[in-house]
């Protein structure tokens, strides 16, 4: 029963993980509800950072001595807890500079595998990191982009794949979750009908990694990547995942170090998967950060933690309903969906919205969210987004309500 899942997480020991959420800051309480641009970092997260950047700092992979071989013990590790997380081997694990940066280099590297008129399917509702690197890539080499149209509520609109498929489709991406709406893709849906004309499927995970393991061999995608900084680790990690022979297939995307097999002034060969992705001195200490947030994640209850969560979106949401003059964008209800909420207040811009909230300690994101164009699909300036992580409570939503109240009474 799901009353019964939200009795029993325990939010009160959730929350003394993360130093920052009993910090009074003018006065205020922080009422944290930004968690889809960057979620806060527990203690686990802090101290394996500092232990590493304390007691064991050293660079990776090529030194003999007892710091180098701690450092590339901690940092490989961290790969195999990221691994662990998804259900997948550790050699299939890429670190990268963020989700960008993985997205960027898949477009390049197996981007570089595509040929003139080769066509790649994204949707609307796409942060701009999965549409400008596609862009690039068709300046580059002539690939075509088609786009999967979204629904009223939302979602993607999947009614749709079958007319926007060819034999030339050879990959689809797409945002595992909307930024903007919460919506929840249907990958098994995505998966049936790429499998019908042999393309593969990415998905952008930064708003789904945040909230609980995964199985990506289950959902039988090709390509999966998320951020370090949303999944309550440290900033400047990100994580590529992709099938093995995908990887052995691709070429570099950056040259340097560590990502070579042997160099001579006429030729370089590579190394294999994943070193030959991680050119030069990695992101050692955020990765490591990293490693520790996915077992920090891998520990809660996601059964109890994930119906905390709606549970806050239905208080949410049934709140700001009372507001006259708001209007919810995305999902009606809390099926298929994550705890990601947008609205707008008639006659309000999203930005002094969120500055009214601001002044009563909430903190949220306002303004096209990196996705243009599903503002231009809706007509819409831009929204005020709520994210909502497993150490919110009903204050954090109590404090927005109000803010949102005052916005409101005070600025029509």
């Amino acid at each position: 029963m799901a009353g019964t899942h939200i009795m029993s997480f325990d939010v009160a020991s959730v929350r003394r993980q993360f130093p920052i959420l009993s910090e009074i800051i003018d006065g205020r309480p922080i009422h944290y509800l930004d968690n889809g641009a960057s979620a806060q970092t527990p203690l686990a997260v802090i101290d394996a950072v500092r232990t590493y950047e304390t007691t064991g700092r050293a660079n990776v992979l090529r030194g003999v001595h007892r710091l180098a071989e701690r450092a590339t013990e901690s940092y490989e590790g961290a790969r195999e807890e990221v691994a662990r997380f998804l259900g997948v081997k550790p050699m299939e694990i890429v670190f990268t500079g963020g989700c960008t940066a993985a997205i960027n280099l898949v477009a390049y590297s197996y981007g570089s595998l595509l040929k003139p008129g080769d066509r790649i399917l994204l949707s609307e509702l796409e942060h701009h990191s999965n549409i400008v690197p596609w862009q690039l890539l068709r300046q580059r080499s002539g690939v075509e982009l088609d786009m999967i149209p979204v629904t009223l509520d939302g979602r993607i609109d999947l009614d749709t794949l079958p007319k926007l498929l060819t034999p030339r489709t050879k990959l689809i991406s797409l945002a595992h979750i909307s930024n903007v709406t919460g919506a929840l893709l249907d990958v098994r849906s995505v998966v049936a009908a790429a499998e019908q004309v042999g393309a593969k499927v990415m998905l952008d995970g930064a708003q789904r990694a945040p909230h609980g393991p995964l199985d990506l061999p289950a959902l039988g995608i090709d390509f999966y990547v998320f951020a370090g900084h949303k999944a309550y680790g440290p900033n400047g990690i990100g994580v590529l995942w992709a099938k093995p022979e995908l990887l052995e297939a691709m070429p570099p995307f950056h040259g340097g170090g560590s990502m070579i097999g042997r160099v001579t002034l006429a030729e370089t060969t590579w190394a294999p998967p994943p070193r030959r992705f991680e050119a030069g001195t990695p992101p050692i200490g955020p990765a490591i950060g990293l490693g520790a947030a996915c077992k920090w994640m891998a520990g809660l209850d996601w059964t109890a933690a994930h119906a905390h969560e709606m549970a806050l979106v239905q208080r949410l949401m049934d709140g700001l309903q009372t507001v006259d003059g708001t209007h919810l964008f995305g999902p009606a209800g809390l099926q298929d969906r994550y705890p990601v909420v947008s609205f707008t207040l008639d006659g309000v811009h999203p930005h002094d919205v969120a500055q009214t909230l601001d002044a009563f300690g909430v903190a949220v994101r306002a303004g096209h969210h990196c996705a243009q164009p599903l503002m231009e699909r809706f007509d819409l300036d831009g929204t005020t987004r709520v994210s909502i992580a497993p150490y919110n409570d009903n204050s954090d939503i109590d404090a927005l309500l109000t803010g949102v109240q005052h916005a409101a009474r005070t600025l029509r």
